[in-house]
């Protein structure tokens, strides 16, 4: 059933359908480009930590599992979405849940996409510029210290050149090719992983992984819970499944985008994790990234180095377009709900575009680190928006589709999510309050 065409606000569609038909048919594998795109950001580093932490066999487990569950999830949104008039995540909360349940998904999106935002800025600052006279960045490695390659200006120049021209795109599909290429520096940066970690391999000169996980009192067994937040942020993409979905058309269509996708994003994150891990051992840190550095005692070259993370910094380069335009969509449905649609509103639409990039961009040079926020992003905002909403959307069920076994594995699903959330969080506070 199309959405009424005088729709605003939360269940207005993303863009007017009248376009006279000219407008070329976005295409499957652009959507597969866009939804990697959306699911492969800085989670990918964090990988080989998660299997360090929960041993390789767990880790395997859960990535798995998370991501059958969210196969699940977003076939629970699509299916409801066409089910109703809504048009975008907002607006299929709002037919379940009323304004408490757009308004919850319009903050949920918006913590965990500037929060995102703002710490894919932080690293590609870290890459090029550093973190100090310890942790130099590729600019200073290569030109010296300079006032012209500090953070505040490398990260000003990126924004304005990069993000500003992407950034400035109506539409979802017009991302395809820069999605494309982001998916393709994402291999690449695995790819350069899995070469250096067979060559060790063969040199004898690789750490044992563990495969299952050390327990060696209560707290160590709820630090396990701690890390399952790392692998539900790397998975969640829910809040472009509108704007990509809606585009593409077919139902069927953005489902199979989403499962080549996901089988994609699983094989590159298990071979990052297991590669990683042999590289680094027990070493590796929260943010892979670290361990290519010189400085942090890296017996890697420093050509292979650089590489490393200048590919995975074109890579959020690329997918900051995609998370800032879910991003702007449910800002402008909740300060400008009466308005007409933010894609034909020139004036409204670069205004806002310019104000989230200012903020990202200063929030970015303010903050040192924000990795705490993202773990504490993964427990709340983006287990919500991941699981715990597509599972209540289903039981709720107010277009009575649901089956007996969809109501069973959305109250599983929510459950199960609000549980491991909880445990999650209580062992990160207890951690800082006994620090």
């Amino acid at each position: 059933m199309a959405p009424a065409s005088d729709a605003t606000g939360a269940e207005a569609p993303l863009l007017p359908h009248h376009d006279g038909g000219n407008r070329k048919r976005p295409s499957l594998p652009g959507a597969v480009f866009n939804v990697a795109t959306s699911i492969i950001g800085a989670g990918i580093m964090s990988i080989p930590a998660t299997l360090k932490v929960l041993g390789v066999v767990p880790a395997f487990i859960m990535i798995v599992l998370i991501g059958i569950v969210v196969d699940i999830s977003v076939e629970f949104m699509m299916r409801f979405t066409y089910a109703g008039e809504a048009r975008t995540y907002a607006g299929l909360m709002r037919e379940s849940f009323g304004r408490l349940g757009s308004i919850a998904v319009q903050i949920c999106v918006m913590i965990t996409n500037l929060g995102c935002l703002i710490m894919y800025l932080i690293i590609i600052g870290d890459v090029l510029s550093g973190k100090g006279p310890e942790h130099l960045g590729v600019l200073q490695e290569w030109f010296g210290v300079h006032w012209w390659n500090s953070r505040a200006v490398a990260l000003l120049f990126i924004v304005i050149f990069v993000m500003l021209p992407l950034v400035l795109f109506r539409r979802v599909e017009s991302l395809w090719l820069s999605s494309g290429v982001s998916v393709f520096l994402a291999i690449v940066f695995v790819g350069i992983c899995s070469v250096m970690a067979i060559s060790a391999l063969i040199k004898g000169e690789t750490k044992s992984p563990r495969f299952l996980p050390e327990l060696s009192d209560g707290v160590s067994f709820f630090n396990l819970f701690t890390a399952i937040p790392v692998i539900v942020t790397a998975f969640t993409f829910h809040f472009n499944v509108h704007a990509i979905g809606v585009e593409l058309g077919k139902p069927a269509d953005m489902i199979s985008a989403v499962r080549i996708s996901l089988v994609l994003c699983g094989v590159l994150y298990f071979s990052i994790g297991i590669f990683g891990y042999l590289l680094f051992g027990d070493s590796t840190m929260d943010d892979i990234l670290v361990n290519f550095d010189q400085s942090a005692g890296s017996r890697i070259s420093s050509f292979l180095n650089d590489i490393v993370r200048l590919s995975y910094a074109l890579h959020l380069m690329l997918v900051f377009p995609l998370l800032n335009f879910s991003l702007r969509t449910n800002i402008d449905e909740v300060l400008f709900s009466d308005k007409p649609l933010l894609a034909v509103d020139n004036k409204r639409f670069v205004i806002l575009t310019l104000v989230l990039l200012v903020v990202a961009y200063t929030l970015a040079i303010a903050i040192p680190s924000i990795w705490s926020l993202f773990q504490f992003m993964g427990s709340t905002s983006a287990v919500s928006l991941a699981f715990i909403f597509p599972g209540a959307v289903a039981v709720r069920d107010i277009h009575g589709i649901s089956t007996a076994r969809d109501k069973i594995i959305g109250t599983l699903m929510v459950s199960l999510a609000v549980i491991t959330s909880a445990i999650a969080i209580s062992t990160n506070v207890y951690k800082m309050f006994v620090k």
